[in-house]
């Protein structure tokens, strides 16, 4: 009988040598006499152990990490195929401090299975939810997402529930359901490594999806930069496909969803929603005006649902468990969890999943350890490269959308970038704006215009030319975009320099060297 030995396919994991560690276990059992089967599993998020590897044995699978190819020959010598003691030993995996205190349901078989197995997603209680819904009428399916307070995960948080039930009270015609996995702001990677790690969760969410307001085809928009997940997608949805969970008679029922994978150019705009149905349809990613919403006129002028990867994702868990299970998760309005990404200046980065009501002070302390750097952390944004800075007295809100909310932050993907007392705030608020100029698609004169302006008075701030007029002019021009903007880009970018004006005014008024 072969030994289990799980090394991550992750793009993590493979930037920081699992491939190689792969070869070498290989190479190193067939050197031996030995038999061992490789599983390329998805990353368990604890990037500072990667590459992670596991050996299945009858207690469970015993973790290694982090594990390079130099110890290969250490490892099989001590008997780690058996689970035995060794330097990079780190016993059970599920006993790992920062991973049994996660509350997992939507990546709760992210870096336990074989990502692209339909049999072993299956076995880990995969599709329930989809074999749950085709026994179920469309308004039921509706009404469970209603109910369980699921709220967009792509920044909006707005009700998954009601774009679904708009959907599907539009008359019967073709439709769409559409995924958004364009991820891309700074210090987020929880949609790559759920498409990486469990695509099939993202296929199962969609299907369900399509079954709930009668569209037939879907699409995921993915971004170019993510080859890992295109390939694991793809290899994904063929296997659903012959297994009879994609098709014109999803499992007998005579259910019909297609599903395909469409690459984006790169252009952030295109997270916007109607951007990437833009980009879709063939056309430049460019904002349209609002109304008629996506949900009444979207792709190709057909009624569509347009949410992002960890949305779609969280519906099999609602579907198989009940909209209550998922509902008693979180706090207030904020129900269900969310798959926290950290990153930046930070000892432990990685991807922790909890429930809302977490403070950010035991995310980062608790989970990444404080910075990198040994230094005082001064700084936190949370939301991407347009959420606010967040100073160290207000580490201990709480993470759920209205706590956020009330001291002017947002949560928006769950990416949370941790910056030392080095960080020079004045040149933060200064990126932020040159971000928006250059990501702008020009639809509007606030964020076209009105973001290069930005950077001209902030270069003036910081060279000290008539600082405080500047300063002023900034404030009123951060009032422009973020009532003016057409979408979110030009409308958020008043965060960042808001937030670093109020909280941190000494960097904007250092003495010019």
């Amino acid at each position: 009988m072969n030994i289990k030995v799980y090394v991550p396919r992750d793009a993590t994991a493979l930037s920081l040598g699992a491939e190689r560690v792969a070869t070498a276990i290989d190479r190193e059992a067939r050197r031996r006499g030995l038999r061992v089967q490789l599983v390329r599993n998805g990353s368990r998020g604890l990037f500072w152990l990667e590459p992670l590897i596991e050996v299945a044995t009858a207690e469970g699978r015993h973790a290694y990490g982090p594990v390079t190819v130099q110890d290969i020959p250490s490892l099989f010598d001590a008997g780690f195929l058996d689970g035995k003691p060794h330097p990079l030993h780190l016993g059970l995996t599920e006993e790992i401090k920062e991973l049994k205190s996660q509350q997992r349901l939507t990546f709760a078989r992210v870096g336990v299975i074989d990502p692209v197995s339909v049999d072993d997603y299956v076995a880990h209680n995969g599709y329930a939810g989809l074999k749950r819904a085709l026994a179920m009428s469309p308004a039921e399916i509706v009404d469970a997402v209603t109910q369980s307070g699921l709220r967009g995960r792509g920044g909006a948080a707005f009700p998954t529930g009601i774009k679904w039930k708009t959907v599907l009270d539009q008359p019967p015609q073709q439709k769409y359901v559409t995924c958004n996995a364009d991820e891309g702001d700074s210090g987020t990677f929880a949609d790559r490594m759920l498409m990486e790690g469990d695509p099939l969760m993202l296929i199962e969410g969609m299907t369900i999806a399509g079954i709930a307001v009668g569209a037939t085809q879907g699409y995921i928009y993915l971004r170019a930069e993510y080859p890992h997940a295109h390939r694991a997608l793809n290899e994904a949805i063929a296997s659903a496909r012959a297994a009879g969970y994609l098709g014109s008679n999803i499992l007998g029922s005579g259910k019909q969803f297609e599903l395909e994978v469409r690459l984006g150019a790169g252009a952030y705009i295109c997270g916007e929603e109607t951007s990437m149905l833009e980009s879709l349809e063939g056309k430049r990613g460019e904002v349209r005006v609002r109304p008629p919403l996506p949900a009444i006129k979207g792709l190709f002028g057909r009624p569509t649902i347009v949410n992002n990867v960890i949305s779609l994702a969280s519906v099999p868990v609602i579907l198989a468990k009940g909209a209550d299970f998922y509902k008693d998760f979180g706090t207030g309005k904020s129900r269900g969890t969310i798959p926290l990404q950290l990153a930046g200046n930070i000892k432990h980065g990685g991807l922790f999943e909890r429930a809302f009501g977490l403070t950010l002070r035991e995310l980062i302390y608790d989970y990444g350890v404080g910075a990198a750097s040994g230094r005082e952390i001064r700084a936190v944004q949370v939301g991407g490269p347009l959420g606010a800075y967040i100073p160290a007295s207000q580490f201990d809100t709480a993470i759920d959308y209205e706590a956020l909310s009330a001291i002017g932050a947002l949560l928006g993907h769950g990416g949370v970038v941790v910056f030392d007392d080095t960080v020079d705030m004045a040149g933060m608020a200064r990126y932020a704006m040159e971000f928006c100029a250059k990501e702008s698609c020009g639809k509007c004169t606030p964020c076209r215009i009105g973001s290069t302006r930005g950077v001209e008075l902030m270069d003036r701030v910081l060279a000290n030319v008539d600082r405080e007029r500047n300063l002023q002019l900034v404030e009123e021009l951060c009032d422009t975009l973020l009532h003016g903007s057409l979408c979110g880009l030009g409308g958020m970018t008043p965060f960042p320099v808001q937030s670093a004006l109020k909280y941190f005014p000494e960097d904007f008024r250092k003495t010019v060297q």
